[in-house]
């Protein structure tokens, strides 16, 4: 059964966005005025140095009731600002989406169609990826990566166009670690996510702030902040040399008791190389998780908020 909600809260971290703003502010207005009786757009900035604060204290000026500016006092990241967001919106549902106008405003009715009785979190995933060949890739693999990390298993793809119920941030109301992936803490409070198909628009203006090493990061932060999976894969890999080092060891008796003798230097260093190899990843491994534990210990706030446009 398709549910009916009165009210929303839209959150959009803001980054470089002054040029993109206004256009997507104003179809957004035109969609939620027709979608739903009560709503409100909150823009995030997130420390940007361009004038995206100015733009939206203008925005927020011509529109008091309804658009909401939250100026972070430095950038803490897109996942973080969503965080904030998250925490102030004060409608029903919440609507999350990208400043760069390539989240359509007009596709909101799917999202809202789409949830329903047995559904929490709706995800609008694109018909084609938008960029690079190699960003795709790895956008992929860092998605695919987040959905195993979640254990959900009624999706695959994961997009920061997503429609969720603003109840479910009580499953992390408590949480105040730097390292914040929202699609992960979502799913501490509900399993129950759906995906539709939408059309996603090309960048018309700037360029995405998500590169090589941002991708790179993001995939570990996922990995090692939020699951146990590399901490298992170094174990088995542990193991499996362990195996590995039994047989090469069965190797040099055989062919020490028919052959006399083996080839030394060469055969003693390549098997150095790949146990040390081995070990210098696992700890690897482990130096990441301490790191995240250090980030957790010192209490660092995922975000803070220097002024808002909306009157106390």
């Amino acid at each position: 059964m398709t549910l009916n909600p009165a009210s929303c809260s839209v959150v959009i971290p803001v980054y470089n966005g002054a040029e993109t703003l206004s256009p997507l502010v104003e179809r957004l207005t035109k969609v939620m005025t027709a979608v739903f009786p009560d709503y409100e757009i909150l823009l995030v900035n997130d420390g940007s140095p361009d004038a995206s604060w100015q733009v939206i204290q203008t925005l927020a000026a011509q529109d008091p009731a309804h658009i909401i500016g939250l100026n972070l006092m430095r950038n803490a990241g897109q996942h973080n600002a969503l965080l904030c967001g998250v925490r102030a919106a004060a409608k029903e549902l919440v609507i999350t989406m990208d400043d760069d106008l390539q989240h359509p405003p007009e596709e909101i009715p799917n999202l809202v169609e789409a949830l329903k009785s047995d559904v929490d979190v709706v995800y609008a995933i694109p018909k084609r990826m938008p960029h690079s060949a190699w960003r795709n890739f790895f956008s992929w693999l860092t998605k695919r990566s987040l959905a195993r990390v979640m254990r959900i298993n009624t999706i695959r793809d994961i997009s920061s166009f997503r429609l969720f119920r603003t109840s479910l941030r009580q499953a992390f109301q408590n949480y105040q670690s730097p390292g914040v992936i929202l699609d992960v803490l979502l799913s501490w409070g509900t399993d129950r996510f759906k995906a539709v198909i939408v059309d996603e628009e090309p960048r018309t203006k700037g360029k995405s702030n998500y590169n090589f090493a941002a991708l790179v990061s993001q995939a570990l932060l996922i990995l090692t902040g939020f699951s146990t999976i590399p901490l298992r894969f170094a174990t088995w890999l542990g193991f499996l040399f362990v195996l590995f080092g039994f047989v090469i060891f069965l190797y040099v008796l055989i062919a020490t008791l028919t052959a006399g003798s083996i080839p030394g230097f060469p055969f003693l260093a390549s098997i150095v190389a790949i146990f040390s190899g081995v070990q210098l990843f696992s700890l690897g491994l482990i130096g990441e998780y301490i790191a995240r534990i250090f980030d957790r210990s010192m209490e660092h706030p995922p975000y803070v908020v220097g002024e808002t446009t909306q009157k106390q």
